[in-house]
């Protein structure tokens, strides 16, 4: 049986954190869907298209990542991507208190595993609403979004 997890967020924009998550997680998954939500109570910066263009161009020579927009419920789309996981990132314990809440509802409504996996420390007080603010004041935010990796 395959392994697949999503790895959901807004992701405006996708940061180095982001990153780091995805491939801490593509070890222990045959296959890591990033699910670009859409939340309304979030003021975007980028469009759900900008974003799903721009994970697809960092992931293009992993067939192990995919990109997709979603609209509904995180379990929603667990169970139409055939995912026995949610992946999710932790920079704090305030982080904490709120994805276990949502995983503990994620496993009661889809019987979907989340896997939480730390924040590496220098990336802890990076977020895309930190980089967002950033961006908004002209600041060189290049140290915080990721860059595609040439091809060998």
């Amino acid at each position: 049986m395959k392994r697949i997890a999503i790895f959901p967020g807004s992701f405006d924009p996708f940061t180095v954190g982001h990153a780091s998550i995805v491939e801490r997680g593509l070890p222990m998954f045959d296959e890591i869907v990033i699910g670009v939500g859409l939340n309304e109570n979030k003021r975007a910066l980028y469009s759900p298209e900008e974003r799903v263009r721009a994970i697809s161009e960092l992931y293009a020579d992993d067939p192990r990542v995919r990109v997709v927009a979603y609209d509904d419920l995180t379990i929603d789309l667990a169970h139409r991507e055939n995912a026995s996981f949610i992946l999710r990132g932790l920079r704090s314990v305030k982080d904490f208190e709120y994805e276990r809440d949502i995983a503990n509802m994620n496993f009661r409504l889809g019987n979907v595993e989340t896997v939480m996996l730390f924040t590496e420390p220098h990336y802890s007080s990076i977020s895309s609403s930190v980089v967002r603010e950033l961006i908004a004041f002209g600041k060189d935010v290049t140290d915080f979004l990721p860059q595609r990796k040439p091809k060998p």
